[in-house]
């Protein structure tokens, strides 16, 4: 299992990402007070400003301070090493 980090040490596991997205519009941020509401927020940002939101496959909303552009930016770096691991395994 991949983990990725989000912030301030926290990470999450790649596999139950849904969704990764900006906290700007108003969806957004009823989503957030919906799953505050019900319990289903976890929020790493430290106090600080919400720039990222994650969305996983238990529909818990995860609240990061790191920019969702690098979190996706993580995510591919993630990936692109997985791939390269799985060229070297197959060679001879």
């Amino acid at each position: 299992m991949k983990f990725i980090n989000i912030g301030f040490g926290n990470m999450v596991a790649v596999d139950r990402i849904v969704a990764l997205v900006s906290s700007d519009s108003a969806p957004i941020k009823r989503l957030i007070q919906d799953a505050k509401d019900d319990g289903r927020t976890i929020d790493v940002t430290c106090g600080r400003r919400t720039r990222a939101v994650i969305i996983t496959d238990s529909e818990h909303v995860i609240l990061s301070a790191i920019q969702a552009e690098t979190i996706a930016n993580r995510l591919d770096d993630d990936t692109l090493e997985d791939a390269d691991d799985d060229e070297e395994a197959q060679e001879p």
